[in-house]
């Protein structure tokens, strides 16, 4: 089984020309809302893949924004273990969508920021403990600790990007991070390579937007080629790629393979609105998959050359 501690937002979403600059107003388009928050994202990428029950522990507050979360997620057949907080309320994010498909982000932590090291529900029966960074470090840090203890996998997905104690990453088996997050966590300006050498976690991966994926595993280094789409909404593009990779690898797939599924579900989230609404099914990134044939020899050297591998 598959346990997720973290964050869950109600999404409000405005489409727009560009995203605005300091002071700037713009007139947007569309306006949505959606379920998200980087924990529900990654906990429903997690069940619709379909490989272990998933479950959530989740931070809520008592109010309207609490139901289409809570129907969202155990639509998706994930079992929750919320926190309930009348006194604070429940996350919110306001996200700016481009006609490029980028975004910008601004989260009210609310519930998010009221869980507790005690909150952590008993791990019996778990493989993979799968974290973020949107509720309290120190929480993060504990559950952690907790999961290593017990013999849980950890997986953490060090976003959004700050720097990490170092006891926490002593406790992390997985750190899944993006290009800028890799920066950050390493504090180092290098090569993607050089930065992933310098995290002391048996297991680093980062995602590198267009050009693919690349993981750090016990010093050998394994590369995925992006899949060729047109971008809708990358909002959760993220989260999907991080809830597919350690349900993959809770069952029992290499690390390639992992990559592989993670990168195509992700690929497919970015063709479609929102976060949790464009996650894919299992069946759907597998059909994907065999429809999109291998990264090209020279796709392939041009991604080596990227993360500074040649």
């Amino acid at each position: 089984m598959i346990l997720v501690a973290g964050s869950a937002n109600l999404d409000f979403v405005v489409r727009a020309h560009h995203i605005p600059s300091p002071g700037e107003t713009v007139l947007g388009r569309d306006f949505k809302t959606f379920p998200g928050g980087k924990g529900a994202n990654q906990a429903v990428a997690s069940a619709r893949a379909g490989a272990a029950p998933t479950h959530m522990l989740v931070g809520l507050g008592q109010d309207a924004f609490a139901a289409p979360l809570e129907e969202s997620l155990q639509g998706a057949s994930v079992q929750l273990h919320t926190v309930r907080t009348p006194d604070h309320p429940t996350g919110t994010a306001f996200i700016c969508v481009s006609d490029d498909a980028e975004n910008a982000i601004t989260v009210a932590p609310g519930a998010n920021a009221q869980l507790r090291p005690e909150h952590l529900p008993s791990l019996s029966g778990f493989t993979h403990l799968l974290l973020q960074l949107e509720t309290p470090m120190e929480t993060v840090t504990a559950y952690a600790k907790a999961a290593r203890a017990q013999g849980v996998s950890v997986v953490l997905n060090a976003a959004p990007a700050q720097n990490l104690p170092p006891e926490l990453l002593a406790h992390t088996d997985v750190l899944v991070v993006n290009e800028g997050e890799l920066a950050t966590v390493s504090g180092h300006d290098g090569s993607i390579a050089q930065c992933l050498e310098r995290i002391q976690v048996p297991t680093v991966v980062v995602t590198l937007g267009h050009h693919g994926s690349c993981a750090r595993q016990h010093g050998v280094f394994t590369l995925q080629g992006a899949y060729p789409i047109t971008p809708v909404d990358t909002t959760g593009a993220g989260d999907t790629f991080c809830g597919s990779l350690v349900a993959a690898l809770s069952q029992g797939k290499t690390l390639p393979d992992a990559l592989q599924y993670a990168s195509a579900a992700s690929a497919l989230a970015c063709t479609r609105w929102g976060a949790q609404s464009s996650i894919p099914e299992a069946a759907e990134v597998s059909s994907f998959v065999a429809r999109h044939p291998q990264t090209s020899p020279e796709a392939q050297e041009a991604l080596r050359a990227f993360c500074g591998l040649n």
